[in-house]
């Protein structure tokens, strides 16, 4: 098959993709899209803006950069490093229900679109394109976790476990689609909201891959329409941080980042 990714330009997209792209590009041609962010750089509360430059910034101006300037021929892989396994270089594709937009994705001529962390909302034409249909990786266990950030609300909520959920897109409500499957971790004491997220990719992405050999395979995965209720989450405010932090959590944690990098640079993997 021919499979369009949508990711975002961040740290736990990468981390995603890593875990998937060498596994699909053994069957299947694969093209891969990022958005540039989720949601407006403006107006986010002081620590999300810290979040944000260590999701992005910091990987992608510094450490993708060494990691390409070393060469080095094992994985983990920069964005850049990833089109070893793709059809074409992986580009940054935003505004992609505009007319232009739309143009690039269909003339991928995808059979099947995956989105993971992609930054924007598909709208009906670009749902339209792909013959199987398009399918998105949730960073929280649906119907409860719909929106940004669902790990932080689980956590902030005190919940005993974070997951995701694997779901149909065939209309532009968000996070709303029937349910393929889902994949659940306990929480950890003492890590943060971002490690949290990191390790949610390698069991959800083992749990894409196996959909997509089904798929491939012609057997249309057996999905389920969500249970009715859940709620719906955008970006934290400042009171929602404050009564995360009181709750004993930390967005992120340096000595967790500094470990991420190393493993990037070729050092030993973080634990």
């Amino acid at each position: 098959m021919k499979i369009v990714i949508l990711a975002n330009r961040d740290l736990p997209s990468n981390k995603a993709l890593n875990e998937l792209l060498p596994v699909l590009a053994e069957k299947h041609d694969l093209e891969v899209f990022l958005s540039s962010h989720v949601g407006s750089h403006k107006d986010l509360p002081a620590p999300l803006q810290m979040l944000r430059f260590f999701e992005q910034t910091l990987f992608n101006d510094i450490v993708f950069e060494a990691t390409e300037q070393l060469h080095s021929g094992a994985a983990p892989y920069s964005f850049k490093q990833l089109a070893q396994f793709t059809q074409s270089p992986i580009a940054v594709l935003n505004g992609i229900n505009t007319p232009s937009g739309l143009t690039t994705l269909a003339s991928s001529h995808p059979d099947l679109i995956i989105s993971i962390r992609y930054g924007g909302i598909l709208r009906e034409q670009a749902i339209a394109v792909p013959e199987q249909g398009v399918i998105n990786l949730h960073s929280g266990l649906l119907p409860d976790y719909r929106g940004v950030m669902a790990t932080f609300r689980a956590l902030s909520n005190a919940e005993h476990e974070i997951g995701t959920t694997l779901h149909y897109i065939s209309d532009p409500g968000i996070d709303t689609g029937e349910i393929i499957g889902q994949t659940r971790l306990p929480v950890a004491a003492g890590r943060s909201y971002l490690w949290h997220v990191l390790q949610l990719y390698p069991p959800a992405c083992r749990l894409l891959a196996e959909t997509v050999a089904q798929i491939d395979a012609g057997q249309r995965p057996l999905a389920k329409p969500q249970p009715p209720g859940g709620h719906y989450y955008s970006f934290p405010d400042e009171a929602d941080i404050t009564h995360f932090l009181q709750a004993g959590y930390t967005l992120y944690d340096t000595d967790d980042i500094t470990g991420i990098a190393r493993e990037y640079l070729g050092h030993e993997r973080p634990a």
